[in-house]
């Protein structure tokens, strides 16, 4: 007789020694895996195995269990992934929304000579600078996310992509006025 209980046990020690290795699964199974975090899928599985954990029958094959549900959550993910944009697209886009946070206007507003000096100016900021506004604005980054990733405090972050911008502000109205 398996007690309630052991159903949770053995996925909480499968969890802990297989994390990184169903992390590198996902990943392989992942096409665009640039957009999309391997340790999400695997969390989003291991939260929906836990809280049913107790209500199935006794799990005997706890890593083919695990993995067939990741193959699934791959294969769901797959299925209902959005229509792929290219990178000069998306980034194009991506540098019209940051014109508008910028400026506070409508995209429709700027000439592609703003955007080409738009561009420039943001291509010659000092490289602290430029990383961060390309990390935040372009890239998706949380101020969080970057932080732990660079090892770089929050605020730290924060400060050089308020300078980032008011340096860029200043440069491009430079730029308007010539």
């Amino acid at each position: 007789m398996v007690s309630k209980n052991e159903n949770h046990n053995r996925l909480n020690a499968f969890f802990k020694e297989e994390y990184h290795s169903l992390k590198k699964y996902v990943t392989s199974k992942i096409e665009d895996a640039a957009h999309r975090d391997a340790g999400d899928v695997v969390q989003d599985v291991a939260f929906k195995l836990f809280s049913r954990a107790d209500s199935l029958s006794p799990i005997d094959n706890v890593a083919g269990y695990v993995y067939n549900a990741i193959r699934n959550a791959v294969v769901d993910l797959m299925r209902t992934r959005k229509k792929h944009v290219g990178f000069e697209d998306e980034m194009e886009m991506k540098l019209v929304a940051f014109t508008e946070v910028l400026y506070g206007v409508s995209a429709n507003s700027y000439s592609g000579e703003m955007q080409k000096n738009l561009k420039s100016a943001i291509a010659n900021l000092k490289p602290h600078y430029r990383d961060v506004v390309i990390a935040i604005d372009f890239e998706g980054y949380t101020y969080t996310a970057l932080s732990q990733e660079t090892s770089i405090p929050t605020g730290t972050l924060m400060s050089r992509r308020h300078r980032a911008l008011s340096i860029l502000y200043k440069t491009l109205q430079t730029k308007n006025l010539n």
